[in-house]
């Protein structure tokens, strides 16, 4: 049994403020994209993991999906199962694929065993495993705030746009990015930022993560820079980094960034 795990972009981030958990609350609009990875369980004698395409650092028994498994077992006394994944969403690219295949591995045994669960429990499965996974249970548009696993539905579509996704071949850790940041409320809450007419956005919604992460990477500031010359109406970095999305009126082709860039097209 398998299924599909899309990846997500962010409309805006803003770092609010650092808790006294150590985590930070936030500001965001959570958006699924085109861009798949592949996640199948299959019965067993033993849990195991099996990671292919794109290699993701450290052990493969201890991948996100393990994890989830494990706790959905110990609860419902489920036989074991080996999950393969076949990896192609970008890691470490503020694309949340980690986060994806947990939570749609949720979904998946949920369904193959029938145990009934309703999206709020899943979420409940999800939520504990990363900041962002529990918004791919239910995979809509949403604004996130508190930590980003707390959610209120947004009336964003941008079907009729042609999205393109470029990920520069750099690593942007969420330690690294989270370390150049100095949290501060907006003056307006992208709650409503986000329903400003779209060829606004480039003067209002903004990354808090860009400002030290085009510091650092200067290739990713010059994507951005690129994909405003190519007529993007809108682009920014997603998440922490390191991938950037243009949001177009019309298609178009990024030669110059394809040379030393993966770009996705259409996502």
């Amino acid at each position: 049994m398998l299924a599909f795990a899309n990846a997500k972009i962010n409309l805006g981030l803003y770092v609010t403020e650092k808790r006294p958990d150590g985590y930070h609350n936030l500001e965001t609009v959570f958006y699924p994209v085109k861009i798949y990875d592949v996640v199948e369980i299959t019965d067993a004698s033993a849990v195991s993991c099996e990671v292919k395409g794109i290699e993701i650092p450290g052990s493969s028994q201890d991948n996100i999906c393990v994890k989830a498994f494990l706790k959905l077992q110990e609860d419902f006394s489920l036989p074991a199962q080996k999950i393969t994944l076949l990896k192609n969403i970008p890691v470490g690219a503020g694309l949340g694929g980690g986060s994806a295949d947990a939570a749609f591995l949720i979904r998946l045994v949920n369904e193959k065993f029938k145990l009934g669960l309703s999206a709020e429990q899943m979420e409940g499965y999800a939520r504990p495993l990363g900041a962002d996974c529990a918004f791919f249970i239910q995979n809509k548009p949403v604004f996130a705030f508190g930590k980003g696993d707390e959610f209120s539905s947004v009336d964003i579509d941008l079907s009729n746009y042609y999205l393109v996704l470029v990920k520069p071949a750099i690593h942007v850790s969420t330690a690294d990015a989270y370390a150049g940041i100095k949290p501060s409320t907006p003056s307006t809450s992208l709650k409503d930022l986000i329903h400003l007419p779209l060829e606004n956005w480039k003067l209002s919604l903004k990354n808090d993560f860009e400002d030290s992460v085009f510091v650092k990477y200067p290739e990713t500031e010059y994507i951005k820079t690129k994909l405003y010359e190519a007529g993007a109406v809108y682009a920014a970095m997603s998440g922490s980094g390191s991938s950037l999305f243009g949001v177009f009126a019309s298609k178009v082709r990024l030669s110059d960034l394809e040379k030393h860039n993966q770009v996705f097209y259409n996502v």
